[in-house]
């Protein structure tokens, strides 16, 4: 089985390749969802998170992501603390799922993550692309994907790493200065073909 991790800033485009992954019957592990799913199921997680942040739990008995994002936010320590725990459990339930797919016979599958290379997913890989895009790109998707204004997309991209840290680290960059969806759609699909034909899957 071929695994492609997948990476970049929020806004270029790494949901047009992943939707290629599955146009070429892969699957694909969201590890912002597998997490949200660990945290309203996963009573090991909760418990940690709350040994770690105290109550957290909101009126209906779940963690309340507010009250943990106010708790966390603003001070570094306790940030990469819930970084720490919320990356562990979510690796962990990720090779799970590569396994059960490798186990009903899966030849391909992406893992989409932001902290791929910090985290330890990225070993995980045959391959890893790192999806960017120039700011103003990214700026216009985020504006018209959660209907915000300007000023905070452009604050959205410039709290996030620099497209140098993706592309220095990965196998490939997938550029999206693309004029439209469908030509980056094709260039994404002929990346995607470059690497399964490569030896191993990788470059």
């Amino acid at each position: 089985m071929t695994i492609i991790g997948i990476t970049g800033p929020t806004g270029a485009g790494k949901t047009t390749l992943l939707d290629q992954v599955e146009a070429l019957g892969g699957a694909v592990i969201d590890c912002d969802r597998v997490y949200h799913e660990l945290l309203e199921s996963d009573t090991a997680l909760q418990s940690k998170l709350e040994a770690a942040f105290g109550p957290l739990r909101g009126e209906d008995g779940a963690i309340d992501r507010k009250k943990l994002g106010a708790i966390v936010f603003g001070d570094p320590e306790k940030l990469q603390r819930l970084n720490e725990i919320a990356q562990t459990a979510t690796v962990e339930r990720t090779r799970e799922l590569l396994e059960q797919y490798r186990a009903r016979g899966g030849e391909l599958a992406a893992i989409d993550a932001i902290a791929l290379l910090e985290c330890g997913l990225g070993a995980l890989c045959d391959a890893t692309v790192a999806v960017v895009a120039p700011p103003e790109v990214r700026v216009r998707r985020i504006m018209a994907r959660e209907g915000i204004p300007e000023d905070y997309a452009w604050a959205r991209v410039r709290a996030q790493k620099p497209d140098g840290y993706f592309t220095g680290e990965c196998d490939y960059a997938l550029v999206n200065d693309c004029p439209t969806r469908e030509v980056f759609s094709a260039r994404a699909r002929a990346l995607l073909e470059e690497i399964l034909s490569a030896p191993g899957g990788a470059k």
